[in-house]
């Protein structure tokens, strides 16, 4: 059993991106120790799917239509989730989307796009949710940053920046919230296999790029979100994996300067292995 089931034993979660990827996994595992579940998503044929696994699972699925980056949708999701559930336990700021472009190519209107469902997504859901956990004195906050928000590779400015904001708002956060009893993680992986870049908008080339490092990795979203939860019970702060992961946050911190110029030839060797390939759009 997850430490965090016995930490809040009325075991009441919302997720957002819960359709699929890493937040579908989530919820399966905490439905296996008989969470509700708040599942919420914009694609809500996969959602219906998830939910019934999750049911099936041993959970109580609460699905919503939720776009994340509208935040008066976001807030009457929360209210009616909050209604339905009687509280919250754990509040997974999940969704996202990835994307890449050269900085001034990356058109302007991509930014606002990425910045309000990476970034403003993780404001909203604690905006609505935090209240209700100092009402309790409990709960626990799991924020989805990347390891992105370490390297900040080229041409990935617009998903840096706002994966390196969902860090600053974490640790802001974790400091603003003990004194209540909300424990606050930051989670920092790597790539895995999902469908992050469903939805991108940078071109075929940077879909080739990306998608030939979720492959590479053989990172499953089920053993992501085991590590994750188990560390989460520890009350683990920076959960960053996988273990190359932790490794390039050390790198960062003690060579900067040396790591920047290894991540430049990283991104660069791995473009142009993209290029030789055929592309798909």
């Amino acid at each position: 059993m997850y430490q965090l089931s016995k930490k809040y034993p009325a075991k009441r979660a919302f997720i957002t991106g819960a359709a699929s990827g890493l937040g579908k996994a989530f919820s399966l595992e905490l439905a296996q120790e008989g969470w509700t579940i708040g599942m919420a998503d914009i694609n809500m044929d996969q959602l219906a799917e998830a939910a019934t696994e999750v049911n099936a699972a041993g959970g109580k699925a609460f699905s919503f239509h939720l776009d994340v980056s509208d935040k008066q949708e976001y807030k009457t999701v929360a209210a009616d989730f909050l209604e339905q559930a009687g509280g919250i336990d754990l509040l997974f700021n999940n969704a996202g989307v990835g994307d890449g472009g050269a900085f001034e190519e990356y058109a302007l209107e991509n930014y606002d796009w990425m910045t309000g469902i990476n970034q403003l997504s993780v404001v909203y859901g604690c905006y609505y949710f935090i209240p209700t956990m100092k009402k309790q004195k409990s709960g626990h906050i799991l924020n989805t940053a990347s390891a992105a928000a370490i390297g900040c590779a080229p041409t990935m400015c617009a998903y840096n920046m706002t994966k390196a904001a969902v860090v600053a708002i974490s640790e802001t956060l974790y400091g603003e919230l003990m004194d209540f009893n909300i424990k606050v993680s930051c989670i920092q992986p790597t790539y895995f296999k999902t469908n992050i870049i469903q939805f991108a908008r940078g071109g075929a080339l940077v879909k080739k790029a990306t998608q030939m490092f979720i492959d590479k990795s053989g990172l499953e979203a089920k053993e992501v979100a085991q590590e994750i939860l188990t560390r989460a019970g520890k009350n683990e702060l920076y959960i960053i994996l996988p273990k190359s992961a932790r490794k390039m946050w050390l790198m960062k911190r003690l060579f900067p300067t040396k790591f920047r110029k290894q991540v430049k030839e990283q991104f660069m060797a791995a473009m142009q292995k993209a290029m030789r390939k055929p592309v798909n759009n």
